[in-house]
């Protein structure tokens, strides 16, 4: 959103936010002469199980540069904490049935008996799955556009993000048996704090070879069913014949573990967690074909600022892509990507080169896993602390990290210390 890295705008999780009147690529494409509209999942705040309505809370939308907002949320069983989507499943007379989805898989999470093979089928009619809901809303949104102005649409999905919880005929179409087995090999020493405290969390210690299986295809599931939901945009745009005018851009916030290393989920800095697809359809479509250099969300910022004629953000860590996809595969930079890319969450840095990955405490900036990529892609080795790699250590804190936090957020990080902004919904359900 701001093109700042982490320590800039101080959002180190979920336990604080970043000035929404701070910079915005949405408010420089909504100032380029666009209408800028959101549909589904944002997450810019922080959600109270007394939050009232989605609707309540549009102002903070717009002050990011939103024209239009339609902003739905993981439903939390409460009567004062509502959305878009509630309300369509009130109409239907379904709310209670994903408000019991919903408590089941929370409440499952927080006293670890719910594991990723354990997730049930959604129990709705497909075209009620929060995720069709938020696709079908945009369809509709582009069907019925009539503003004489280009839009700028964001689409936010739920999904892939847990619970796993495909439709069956889309659990059907995976085999466990034919999944690719995870890395089953636990955290490597020596373990750094950052991975101690997230497999503290999210660790599979006694997830066997079979239930990794069957975790992989619930995920697969779920990533299928999202791609059907995303297809009926794609449709929606061709039958408005916009496809030869629209510039596309498919991305994620984070990748998923999917039992790698006994993980699941995030928050670490292992390439399942860090790795997210990034897709790009020029206007018009192109020759499909892929690059393997290194980019980041910071080139997407400026990517997207690039297409709309917008205003760069004042601060630019990225590079935009537009010239690399419209040289096409045949440019004699077309694998070229930057030399390292920046990844930071809860207080802890990583900067990843082609070959290797260091991660560190932010604060101390105290090295705490170093793997070499070319030797060891599955991250098996903990290398951080051989003295063989004391010179890639010290390369990559006085290059790299040096630049990465030359001006981190000194209130926002206080704010993060403490605790973040107090709210009862997260003293009743904890980060998942």
């Amino acid at each position: 959103m701001t093109g700042m890295y982490v320590n800039e705008h101080g959002v180190w999780g979920n336990r604080n936010e970043a000035d929404r009147h701070g910079p915005s690529h949405v408010r420089n494409i909504r100032d380029a002469g666009y209408c800028t509209a959101v549909i589904g999942k944002t997450h810019f705040r922080l959600y109270q199980a007394d939050d009232g309505h989605t609707r309540d809370h549009e102002f903070g939308l717009h002050d990011w540069g939103y024209e239009f907002a339609h902003e739905v949320k993981d439903t939390i069983p409460s009567a004062t904490h509502r959305c878009y989507y509630s309300d369509f499943l009130k109409a239907r007379r379904k709310l209670q049935v994903y408000e019991d989805c919903a408590r089941n898989f929370r409440l499952g999470q927080s006293t670890g008996f719910l594991r990723p093979w354990e997730h049930l089928p959604n129990l709705l009619e497909e075209d009620e799955h929060i995720d069709m809901y938020i696709a079908n809303t945009a369809s509709e949104w582009i069907r019925s556009y009539v503003d004489d102005r280009p839009f700028y649409l964001q689409i936010c999905l739920m999904g892939p993000h847990p619970p796993f919880d495909a439709p069956s005929r889309f659990r059907d179409m995976f085999d466990p048996e034919e999944m690719p087995q995870a890395i089953m090999a636990p955290p490597a020493e020596p373990v750094s704090p950052q991975i101690g405290t997230m497999f503290s969390r999210r660790g599979l210690s006694d997830m066997s070879e079979s239930q990794s299986r069957t975790y992989t295809s619930h995920y697969y599931a779920k990533v299928a069913f999202d791609d059907y939901a995303i297809g009926t945009v794609i449709q929606a745009l061709r039958g408005t014949s916009l496809m030869d005018n629209t510039w596309i851009v498919y991305t994620s916030d984070h990748g998923e573990m999917l039992g790698d290393h006994l993980f699941a989920q995030k928050s670490v800095f292992y390439e399942g967690a860090l790795n997210v697809p990034l897709i790009v359809r020029p206007p018009g479509g192109t020759k499909p074909w892929s690059v393997h250099g290194l980019t980041d969300h910071y080139d997407i910022c400026s990517t997207l600022l690039e297409a709309a004629s917008a205003d760069q953000i004042e601060i630019d860590h990225g590079l935009s892509l537009l010239p690399k996809v419209n040289a096409g595969p045949d440019a004699t930079d077309a694998q070229r990507g930057k030399d390292v890319v920046f990844s930071e969450v809860n207080l802890y840095s990583m900067a990843r080169s082609e070959r290797y990955k260091l991660s560190i405490d932010s604060l101390t900036r105290k090295p705490v896993e170093l793997y070499d990529l070319t030797n060891d892609p599955s991250e098996l080795q903990n290398v951080v602390n051989e003295e063989r790699h004391s010179g890639i250590c010290d390369h990559f804190l006085a290059e790299h990290f040096s630049h990465l936090l030359a001006n981190l957020n000194e209130p926002q990080l206080e704010l993060y210390q403490s605790g973040g902004i107090p709210t009862r919904l997260h003293a009743e359900y904890p980060e998942y």
